[in-house]
């Protein structure tokens, strides 16, 4: 079952995330925009409100919060109702699929990569971003999950596993962007963003199909 009580019941809180953290959102946006392709036709899996998809110029998403769903909506992406284990695409459909903060919240990591590969054309793109599990937000979120509304039924995962999952599904080539080098709290103005990963909390991989 999709994890989407937490979203569906706080979903302005969601939203207030994102301006109450502004540089902090900002330089995940410019990491995922990093590696996120310019041209082709692409979807946000897990779109949420649509907080990444619309800066980033992507006009699809799939949601399985109808609450959310309609917040997208008016952002101005098209978006299907659906789950990442069960894409609502044909095969080879898309150039690039974007998930971000998504696999924490899905039931089986392995069938949505193996969902992401199929609906994507040969050569196309898998991008995900995520807070890495080692990093110090990452440990933080772990040691407090029970406390938030939104992680308390999360997996949270290490970029190695992540790696290693989008592997065994097919996908090459990796390339990473990271940023987020201080505690949430103390970031008032930009955070760099730069390549690789292993300093910043959050990651974000992009991966070819083969």
């Amino acid at each position: 079952m999709p994890k989407t009580s937490p979203f569906e019941k706080h979903v302005e809180q969601y939203e207030e995330w994102f301006t109450k953290n502004r540089w902090v959102y900002e330089a995940e946006l410019r990491a995922a925009k990093a590696l996120v392709p310019e041209k082709g036709r692409g979807v946000e899996i897990g779109v949420g409100t649509g907080q990444f998809a619309e800066p980033l110029g992507i006009k699809l998403g799939v949601e399985p919060s109808s609450r959310m769903r309609e917040i997208a909506q008016k952002r101005g992406i098209q978006v299907l109702d659906g789950i990442a284990e069960k894409l609502p695409f044909g095969d080879s459909e898309l150039d690039f699929a974007l998930m971000v903060t998504t696999i924490c919240f899905v039931d089986d990591i392995n069938k949505a990569f193996q969902e992401a590969y199929r609906v994507l054309s040969k050569g196309g793109f898998l991008i995900v971003g995520l807070v890495d599990r080692n990093s110090p937000i990452g440990q933080n979120y772990l040691k407090h999950k029970d406390e938030s509304v939104f992680y308390k039924e999360a997996t949270f995962f290490s970029v190695d596993e992540v790696i290693e999952v989008m592997d065994q599904s097919g996908f090459r080539d990796f390339v990473f962007q990271q940023t987020i080098f201080r505690n949430l709290s103390e970031i008032t103005e930009t955070e760099p963003v730069k390549p690789g990963y292993g300093e910043g909390s959050f990651v974000v991989i992009r991966a070819r199909k083969k």
